[in-house]
């Protein structure tokens, strides 16, 4: 299912979407599907899955704990297509948020080599597990021939990242190679759920505006409904990763889905606020 769908949704309903990010295998393999459907139950539009990968060199300590976790558990590449597929089947649109060498990596360990073994196998097999698409921080448009062959091939969304240093020139080059949404990162540096909303979010969207009409979400460690809303006021989503995977950290089973809920039902209602 793609992204759209819950794009369309929200827009009639003149609000922003929610989009909730979990990693695969965390706290374990069960409960991250366990988790994620509370998420949407109470409210998220979107899920992004992220993918553990032992280098992340763009996430914050929180998202870095949880993805340890989950390889310490022994999560693969095929673990995360199988949680897309218990995910999408619950009826909400779900990404996958990956650094770019275990997709070029995927199928090797299967004993497969040549053209098929990496990028076109991720996408055939994302697509098949009914996943709407990948999102990929450290991919560049023009570094990324093979995926947007392999995504095109299987309708699948590419979203790629733009940041308040991205040249108006950049802004349009990449969100031309976009399909499903943009994703605005307006925090300079990791991820993680900040205090304050950045004053560099609003005048990145307007800027993105101007050269596309993609759905623009934006992600800066948002982690209130308050924040959410102050968000949504000017993007199409407001994407929450931080928040969410901290809820599980500090808490355990019953607990951690009651404050799970909350959270998702917080922010929920702050991106229902402008």
């Amino acid at each position: 299912m793609s992204t759209s769908v819950a794009f369309e949704k929200a827009r009639a309903d003149q609000r922003a979407a929610l989009v909730g990010y979990l990693p695969a295998g965390f706290p374990d393999a069960a409960g991250s599907v366990e988790a994620i459907k509370v998420m949407v139950d109470h409210g998220c539009d979107v899920i992004e899955i992220g993918l553990p990968y032992s280098d992340p060199v763009m996430d914050g300590p929180t998202i870095q704990a949880a993805a340890q976790r989950a390889l310490e558990h022994g999560t693969r590449t095929t673990d995360v297509i199988r949680t897309v597929e218990a995910v999408a089947a619950l009826g909400v649109p779900t990404l996958v948020m990956t650094y770019w060498n275990p997709v070029e990596q995927y199928g090797r360990s299967e004993g497969d080599s040549g053209h098929h073994s990496g990028v076109e196998r991720f996408a055939a097999d994302l697509a098949a597990a009914g996943g709407a698409g990948l999102i990929t921080p450290d991919l560049t448009p023009e570094s990324a021939g093979r995926w947007i062959a392999a995504a095109d091939e299987h309708d699948l969304d590419k979203v790629f990242l733009v940041a308040p240093s991205s040249t108006d020139e950049r802004l349009a080059s990449t969100t031309a190679e976009c399909r499903g949404f943009v994703y605005a990162t307006a925090v300079m540096g990791v991820t993680g759920a900040r205090t304050t909303s950045s004053d560099l979010a609003g005048p990145l969207v307007a800027r993105t505006r101007a050269v596309t009409d993609l759905p623009i979400g934006v992600g800066l460690g948002v982690g209130t409904g308050a924040q959410a809303a102050e968000v949504a006021a000017y993007a199409d989503a407001v994407i929450v990763g931080s928040a969410f995977v901290r809820a599980l950290l500090d808490h355990e089973g019953v607990e951690a889905h009651r404050r799970l809920a909350a959270l998702t039902e917080d922010l929920a209602e702050g991106v229902r606020a402008r």
